[in-house]
């Protein structure tokens, strides 16, 4: 009972999201009125749950490595604090993007625990706040100027446009409705899949419906409801009072929005640019609140140089996208400290860092200053905050320089059993010269993830992080494959010893 009673908050947060996106996929045909709610809502309810348990379980999350909440009770309180914004949003009729709320919940848990925040990812996301839309609109503009071109040359009768117009409506947001999902239900589910309350249900011998999928069911399903119940609301801020929209002008809008989310989201598309020899479209979590919005504002350029805009709703709408982040880090901060010291609940599994001399010349060789450091040397600091303390009583750090220093002195155990990869349920993909690599290092103990990492690339080749964009996919490969090495190699937690009475 007390999972199902974190998890809820992740339920919340999928209907909030419902509520709110439900204007990206089906919005400008509600209000073109060439589609009824109840018909959208239903297919897009179709749609989301497909999404969320065919594709939603690969979904990248760059949105992790700004922090990681390790701890199911902070989970729970993120979520909630995410949920709450984006409900306070809706109900003020404001489109607002779930992963901008998360990174807003994210910043306020790492500023809770004293976490650092990687600033290389931060500024990616929010690069990608201020370019979707123009992207978006740049492909609304020219799809409407090739839309009008195709329909004046076809000279349809207007029964079969309109025909052919809903039709396209409904599978484009169908096709969105999938994305949504896929894209966005480890916002809302991610965090919780661990602690899935739920048993694999074996029902063919060559089909299991996993708990993990069943988990991510039931945050599709929740996304539906929300779309179902209070997703009209906003529908009709964007698609009525921003600008007013036709049914063609309707289908370009979601077209454009889908293409632009593509081409943010596919790794083929990344991989064939590498292959082709051209820089790679950087793989980040798009809004898509922000991307349908530039759409609509592109048609609106496109018909009538923007005259028909409604420029006040849009800083309306503007401006919602920078309260969201800040009210969802503070509100996260807020109840973080309820749930931590009211109902004594723990809200982070504190990690140990500590400053040795192999630390301190891997810090050297990333430029970074270590004499401020020499003071801390051998000092065991359990926590981020008691860490992040004394740090900043040596030296005014940058928020760059204090990632890097708690990336090398966090403590994480690594005893090497080679035995683990074979006996393994899901063995680790390894060619033969990096598992004879690591049977060379059996038996070996490594305290922290970069020692090993560092061992490893001077046994094999095969280990080594490449430069050049052509070695990006290969590095991403590798990094997914140390990932589950840390995890195999981890010793298990000790359980505590119950007590007999008497």
């Amino acid at each position: 009972m007390e999972i199902w009673l974190y998890i809820s908050t992740g339920l919340f947060l999928g209907w909030s999201l419902g509520a709110n996106h439900a204007v990206n996929v089906f919005g400008t045909a509600v209000v073109s009125r060439m589609v009824r709610f109840r018909t959208a809502a239903l297919v897009a309810g179709i749609f989301v749950v497909l999404g969320a348990v065919i594709s939603g379980s690969g979904a990248v999350r760059t949105l992790n490595e700004l922090g990681s909440v390790n701890a199911l009770a902070g989970c729970f309180t993120v979520a909630l604090a995410v949920g709450l914004t984006v409900t306070w949003m809706t109900m003020a009729k404001l489109p607002v993007s779930t992963s901008q709320a998360v990174v807003g919940g994210i910043i306020g848990w790492n500023l809770f625990t004293g976490s650092p925040t990687d600033m290389g990812s931060l500024s990616k996301i929010l690069s990608t706040w201020v370019i979707s839309p123009v992207i978006a609109a740049a492909f609304a503009y020219g799809l409407y100027k090739l839309t009008v071109l195709i329909v004046r040359r076809a000279q349809w009768h207007i029964l079969r446009l309109d025909a052919y117009t809903r039709i396209g409506l409904i599978v484009v947001g169908a096709i969105a409705s999938y994305s949504l999902a896929a894209n966005n239900i480890a916002n809302v589910m991610g965090m919780f899949v661990p602690a899935s309350p739920f048993e694999d249900i074996h029902l063919t011998d060559w089909f299991t419906f996993s708990g993990t999928h069943q988990l991510l069911m039931a945050g599709g399903v929740a996304i539906a409801v929300g779309i179902y119940t209070y997703g009209y609301r906003v529908m009709t801020t964007v698609g009525d009072e921003l600008y007013k929209i036709t049914p063609v002008a309707g289908l370009v809008v979601v077209l454009a929005e889908s293409i632009v989310l593509f081409l943010f989201a596919s790794e083929g598309l990344e991989k064939i640019l590498i292959d082709i020899g051209l820089p790679p479209i950087p793989l980040v979590p798009l809004s898509s609140t922000q991307t349908v919005i530039g759409g609509v504002i592109g048609v609106g350029l496109a018909r009538g140089g923007g005259k028909g805009i409604n420029y006040r709703v849009l800083l309306k709408i503007a401006s919602g996208w920078v309260t969201a982040p800040i009210a969802t880090g503070l509100m996260a901060f807020v109840l973080l400290f309820f749930v931590q010291n009211v109902f004594e609940r723990k809200v982070v599994h504190q990690v140990t860092y500590e400053i040795s001399p192999a630390v301190l010349s891997r810090l050297a060789a990333e430029q970074i200053p270590t004499e401020p450091l020499q003071a801390l040397e051998g000092q065991p600091f359990t926590g981020s905050a008691k860490f992040r303390l004394a740090l900043m009583e040596q030296r005014a750090w940058k928020e760059k320089e204090l990632y890097k220093i708690f990336t090398a002195a966090e403590l994480d155990t690594l005893l090497i059993d080679t035995s683990k990869i074979t006996e393994a349920a899901n063995p680790v993909p390894l060619t033969d010269s990096q598992f004879a690599a690591l049977r060379r290092l059996h038996g070996r103990q490594f305290i922290h993830r970069w020692e090993l990492d560092e061992t490893l690339s001077g046994l094999s080749e095969e280990w080594k992080t490449l430069e050049g964009t052509e070695n990006k996919i290969r590095n991403k490969e590798l990094k997914v494959v140390r990932s589950d090495l840390y995890k195999l190699f981890r010793p298990a937690p000790k359980q505590k010893k119950s007590q007999s009475a008497g």
